[in-house]
């Protein structure tokens, strides 16, 4: 077992330093112990795993077949073995993140504090901000994003943890004043409360109470580029919002918001972690993961019952 493993790590290394010399220097063995290795295991596998020339070296398609397995098994196995070496050692050193700004003071900052707390030795950092950072530039070991991954899929690893679901609200003040609309249509007798960071136009995707998609654009005279300000708002009188039920979770169980046209459900925002691809994880970013994996998604879609 032993050796069939140390040909599976001289064929990995090699394939993916493009040469046997430079694989031989990762793994400080020489070029011919690399060579005879992968030797033996093209041998046992009867296949060649490499084209070579006096020049170069290519991966033949046996070997590409088998290089994306031989990658996913010796992942698995350093998962194992991190998940051993993390239940011996406490998570240590400085742990990064960065999150959307209220999301990330509502939702994240209680998961992480506690995690920083029961362990002495992890050092927090977050950032937050609403812009797509760069994991690389600007040091940062986890991020946590609203939206679209917009980055080249080879460049992150990114984990989904769900949809946030997108609700509509309003006080009751508002509509003992205007009354309340039954269905989509009879939105247009009312004002909006939007959230526009730009200057483009605002329109609410809705389902209909045939089921079809509608682009709704709502009368409107306040728009902000902050949440808050919306809610309060809206608690206020000042009109309809659509907004993130993890924001609005308390006021719908107080009574002080009122969720509107539940049987039409609009397209939620669908929320990632995300980190730079690594063969070796830290204990750190590991128990990190793990946390807001288990504890973000019921936050996404908290009170979508509460009428």
């Amino acid at each position: 077992m032993t050796d069939r493993l140390s040909g599976i790590s001289a064929f990995v290394h090699a394939a993916e330093a493009g040469s046997f010399a430079l694989a031989a220097e990762r793994m400080h063995l020489t070029r011919s112990a690399v060579g005879k290795r992968i030797a033996h295991l093209e041998e046992r596998l009867g296949t060649r795993l490499f084209h070579r020339t006096t020049r170069s070296q290519s991966l033949t398609e046996d070997g590409h077949a088998f290089y994306e397995r031989c990658v996913r098994a010796l992942t698995e196995l350093e998962a194992g073995e991190a998940a051993l070496t993390a239940a011996r050692h406490d998570p240590q050193g400085r742990l990064h993140v960065s999150v959307p700004v209220l999301f990330g003071r509502r939702c994240v900052a209680p998961i992480l504090l506690e995690l920083a707390a029961r362990y002495p030795r992890l050092e927090l950092q977050m950032s937050f901000t609403d812009r797509v950072v760069d994991l690389v530039d600007e040091s940062i070991d986890l991020v946590v994003r609203s939206g679209r991954l917009r980055d080249a899929p080879t460049a992150l690893v990114a984990r989904s943890l769900g949809e946030q679901t997108m609700l509509l609200c309003a006080a009751p003040v508002y509509l003992a004043r205007h009354g309340t609309p039954r269905t989509v249509a009879e939105l247009a007798g009312h004002h909006g409360v939007l959230y526009a960071a730009g200057r483009r136009d605002v329109v609410w995707p809705l389902a209909d109470e045939h089921g079809t998609m509608r682009d709704v654009a709502m009368s409107h005279r306040l728009r902000f580029d902050d949440l808050e300000t919306i809610v309060a708002a809206v608690k206020a009188g000042a009109g309809i919002a659509r907004l993130p039920c993890w924001l609005v979770a308390e006021e719908l169980r107080a009574g002080t918001l009122v969720k509107l046209l539940p049987h039409a459900p609009g397209p939620g925002v669908q929320v990632h972690l995300a980190w730079r691809r690594t063969r070796h994880l830290p204990t750190r970013m590991r128990v990190a993961i793990d946390a807001l994996a288990a504890q973000l998604p019921p936050l996404l879609a908290i009170s979508t019952s509460t009428a």
